[in-house]
């Protein structure tokens, strides 16, 4: 494997998602239920992750702004423009990979 620099690998990290990011952007047909039942993750979890790492440095990032951030628009606007219902059928196949403990 190559030996990376930190400075590499961070800028590759990065750039790797803000290439996950745009590609999620770019189909938004593609609901967090089918991500969540599919990966075990959405584009909410992802805001989460980068409001965290942000929390980390000591920066206040608000949960609508790291949204905002993936989402490419607030929350409030994407949800009216693409989420749509989840069926009977992604649901039951939510609460199969994801069992209340």
């Amino acid at each position: 494997m190559t030996n990376l620099t930190p400075t590499q690998q961070t800028e590759f990290e990065a750039a790797a998602f803000r290439r996950l990011v745009q590609h999620l952007r770019d189909r938004p047909d593609v609901q967090n239920i089918d991500l969540m039942n599919l990966a075990g993750f959405c584009r909410n979890c992802l805001s989460n992750w980068y409001r965290e790492a942000a929390e980390t440095a000591e920066v206040s990032l608000s949960k609508d702004e790291s949204r905002e951030i993936v989402y490419g628009m607030p929350y409030d606007v994407w949800q009216e423009r693409h989420q749509t219902e989840a069926s009977g059928k992604q649901k039951a196949a939510f609460e199969l990979s994801h069992p209340k403990e």
